[in-house]
C-alpha cells in the first residue's frame, strides 16, 4: 500500500514538472517579445540576474507548510508533505536547484525518488530493504529483528516486553495465573500449591493430595480432608498432642465404679478381674463359685461342704454334743430322762449361712418357723447366744415366726454362731418347753 501511494505521489510529481515545462515555454516566448515583463507560474519567481523563472522553496517560505508529523519536501513548482520517515533521492541534487527549461534537462535528472527503508528496484519501483539481513538494525543483542515494509521492529523474547529500547521482564504474577502461589522469574513464572496440595496438569491449578495413601504419619487411623489430613484413635486410645500418636487410655483411672471388684487396664481396653472364690458374670460383676456343687472342694466323707461367699466350708456330719444325740443329719435331741436337759432346749437344728461384708442395715437376713405347733401354746422368740456385741435382734412376725435382723454393719471374713431360741408356754397344760436353731452366718470378705 505504500509503495502504491508512493507511485501516486510520484505521478503527480512528474504532471506538475511537465506542466510546468509547458507554462515556461510558453512563457519564455513571450518574453522575448518584451524585455520589459516576465511573469512565472505559481511556484516559481523570476531571477533578473539569470533571467529565467526559479523555483520557490516553500518549505523554507511558507511557515509550518506540513502539519503534524508530516515533513516537508520542496520539489519544481511546489512542494510535498510526506512522513517523517520518507525521503526523495534523485540522480542528481533536485531540490532547490535552477529549472533551466526543457532544452536544458539531462538524462542524469530524471527524478526516481523511493522513501526511507527502500532502494530502487527495476522498472522504477522501491524495493523494501531488509534491514535485519542487513545488520542495519539497531536492536540489543537479547532482541530479535523483524523486518516489515520500510522499516524494522525489535522483538523482545517471551516474557518480557519492550519499554523504550530496552526489554522489561513482565511479572505475570499480577493477572493471577496461579491458583494459590505465583513464583515471578525472568522471562517466565512458576506456580506453586499450599502444602496439603500438588499442581495438576496445567501446572496452575491445584488439587488435594490424598496424604494418608502417600504415608501419612498416623499410627492408627487416617484420614484424608481437603488440603490435609486428620489422625484418629482406636477405641481405647486417645490422639497424643502431636496429633499423630495414639496413647492408650488408662480407663481404670477415670472411675472405682467400673468393676465390681478390680479393674485392669490393658492396652486399648480393660478387664475387670474377680477374687479368689468368685467368677465373672457379664464383663464387670462378680459372681461366688458354689464350689460344693461344681464339686470343687476338699471334704472328706465325714464332713459336708458347706458354700460360702468366696469360698466353702467342710462342717462336720454330727455336730451333737453331750448330752445330746443325734436324730438326723442336721438335728440333735437332748433326752428328757437326762437331768441335764432339763434346762437346755430339747431339740437344735443346725442351719447355715453367708452374707456379704458391709450389708445394708437393718437387713432381714434369716425367717425363723416354728415346725409343730400345740393348741393353747404362746410361742416367743430370742437369740439365746452368740450374739455378744448385739449386731442381731429377733423381730417377731407372729405366734409361729420371726426374723433375724442385721442391726449393725459387719465386715467380714467373719463368722458368727447363733443360737436362735423359740419359748412355747401353754398355761392350760401347765408346761413349757423350748427348742433352738444354731445358725452359723458366714461373713464373705467382699461386698458382693
Amino acid at each position: 500500500m505504500k509503495e502504491i501511494l508512493f507511485h501516486w505521489q510520484i505521478m503527480k510529481l512528474v504532471s506538475c514538472l511537465l506542466f510546468t515545462l509547458v507554462l515556461h515555454a510558453a512563457i519564455s516566448q513571450e518574453a522575448s517579445e518584451s524585455d520589459t515583463y516576465m511573469e512565472c507560474t505559481e511556484g516559481y519567481h523570476w531571477d533578473p540576474h539569470t533571467q529565467h523563472c526559479k523555483d520557490v522553496n516553500e518549505c523554507e517560505t511558507i511557515p509550518d507548510a506540513c502539519k503534524g508529523e508530516m515533513k516537508c519536501f520542496n520539489h519544481y513548482g511546489g512542494y510535498l508533505c510526506l512522513p517523517r520517515s520518507a525521503s526523495v533521492v534523485s540522480s542528481n541534487e533536485v531540490m532547490g536547484v535552477d529549472f533551466q527549461g526543457p532544452s536544458s534537462r539531462t538524462e542524469s535528472e530524471t527524478y526516481n525518488p523511493c522513501p526511507h527503508g527502500y532502494e530502487p528496484g527495476l522498472h522504477d519501483t522501491c524495493v523494501d530493504v531488509d534491514e535485519c539481513e542487513q545488520d542495519l538494525h539497531d536492536c540489543q543483542p537479547s532482541q530479535q529483528c523483524i523486518n516489515t515494509a520500510g522499516s524494522f521492529t525489535c522483538r523482545c523474547p517471551d516474557g518480557y516486553r519492550k519499554i523504550g529500547t530496552e526489554c522489561v521482564d513482565i511479572d505475570e504474577c499480577r493477572y493471577r495465573y496461579c491458583q494459590h502461589r505465583c513464583v515471578n522469574s525472568p522471562g517466565s513464572f512458576s506456580c506453586q500449591c499450599e502444602p496439603g496440595f500438588q499442581l495438576a496438569g496445567n501446572n496452575r491449578s491445584c488439587v488435594d493430595v490424598n496424604e494418608c495413601d502417600m504415608g501419612a504419619p498416623c499410627q492408627q487411623r487416617c484420614y484424608n480432608t481437603y488440603g490435609t489430613f486428620i489422625c484418629r484413635c482406636d477405641q481405647g486410645y486417645e490422639l497424643g498432642q502431636d496429633g499423630f500418636v495414639c496413647n492408650d487410655i488408662d480407663e481404670c483411672s477415670y472411675s472405682s465404679y467400673l468393676c465390681q471388684h478390680q479393674c485392669v487396664n490393658e492396652p486399648g481396653r480393660f478387664i475387670c478381674t474377680c477374687p479368689e472364690g468368685y467368677q465373672l458374670l457379664g464383663t464387670r460383676q462378680c459372681q461366688d463359685i458354689n464350689e460344693c456343687e461344681t464339686n470343687a472342694h476338699q471334704c472328706p466323707e465325714s464332713q459336708t461342704c458347706v458354700n460360702i461367699h468366696g469360698g466353702y466350708q467342710c462342717v462336720d456330719t454330727n455336730r451333737c454334743q453331750e448330752p445330746y444325740v443325734q436324730v438326723s443329719d442336721n438335728r440333735c435331741v437332748c433326752p428328757v430322762v437326762k437331768p441335764e436337759c432339763r434346762e437346755l432346749p430339747f431339740s437344735i437344728v443346725h442351719r447355715y449361712m453367708s452374707i456379704t461384708s458391709d450389708r445394708p442395715v437393718p437387713s432381714d437376713i434369716f425367717q425363723i418357723q416354728a415346725t409343730s405347733v400345740y393348741p393353747g401354746a404362746y410361742n416367743t422368740f430370742r437369740v439365746r447366744s452368740g450374739d455378744e456385741h448385739g449386731e442381731f435382734y429377733i423381730r417377731q412376725i407372729n405366734n409361729i415366726s420371726a426374723m433375724l435382723v442385721l442391726a449393725r454393719p459387719v465386715t467380714g471374713p467373719k463368722e458368727y454362731v447363733l443360737d436362735l431360741e423359740m419359748v412355747s408356754v401353754n398355761p392350760l397344760m401347765s408346761y413349757q418347753t423350748s427348742s433352738a436353731l444354731r445358725l452359723t452366718v458366714y461373713v464373705g470378705p467382699h461386698a458382693f
